[in-house]
């Protein structure tokens, strides 16, 4: 006989999402004991992340189950896509309804405030995104993950595995938490110290702005919009 496991994790994959946002926190929630983790989206047709991964997904929305937590992982255009997608958007919200924990990477907490689901709490987002979160009624923190009781939020694409890592302690403990921390030698040690605004300079901040000008200009017309479809005064 078959038994169910005790949880079920849903990530949610879109085209043009960024691919470490998911496979980040997935690495981590497929090392959980009595847990199945979830690819969703609307099709069983193979999705391409910004950076050109071709992913599967192992579960269409309407069959998914009910979910024990729910995760948004960012990208760059789908992430302005999927803000002003309403299936996307009334499938987040109907699990909402239940799911122990409500979740995401980057630039995911904009996709889950598009739905409504954050506003009344803190939450972590890409430092470069962190005022249009703002301008959706969240309160935006600057930790690589923000718990705000049934929420929680990864900063930019490699907080995904501190996330996760987040994620696993409280519904597995902080023993299993650690074990797979060893298990994936977690210990990062970059070669600069750039991984932030704050240490990266302005100079540099200037330059990765400029960069992603393009994304960052179309994500902002798309949180106005949606501010404005929310109620929201921005």
């Amino acid at each position: 006989m078959t038994t169910q496991p005790k949880y079920h994790i849903g990530l949610v994959i879109f085209p043009g999402m960024t691919q470490l946002d998911l496979t980040g926190p997935h690495q981590v929630f497929s090392m959980m004991p009595d847990t199945r983790v979830l690819l969703l989206w609307k099709t069983l047709e193979p999705v391409t992340s910004n950076e050109g991964m071709t992913i599967l997904p192992t579960t269409t929305f309407n069959d998914c189950p009910a979910l024990d937590v729910v995760c948004v992982p960012g990208g760059a255009i789908g992430q302005v896509e999927m803000m002003q997608d309403t299936e996307v958007l009334d499938f987040l919200r109907q699990q909402g309804k239940t799911a122990k924990y409500i979740t995401s990477v980057c630039t995911g907490s904009l996709i889950l405030a598009a739905a409504g689901l954050l506003q009344g709490y803190r939450a972590a987002c890409h430092w470069a995104f962190r005022d249009q979160l703002a301008m959706l009624g969240v309160e935006v923190g600057t930790e690589r993950v923000v718990v705000e009781r049934d929420r929680i939020t990864g900063g930019g694409v490699t907080a995904g595995i501190d996330f996760g890592l987040v994620l696993v302690a409280k519904l597995c403990g902080e023993e299993t938490a650690q074990m797979i921390q060893l298990i994936l030698e977690y210990n990062p040690a970059p070669p600069f110290n750039a991984g932030s605004p704050e240490s990266a300079g302005e100079i540099l901040v200037e330059k990765v702005q400029k960069f992603g000008e393009q994304l960052i200009e179309a994500s902002q017309a798309a949180t106005k919009q949606t501010a404005l479809r929310l109620g929201i005064n921005c």
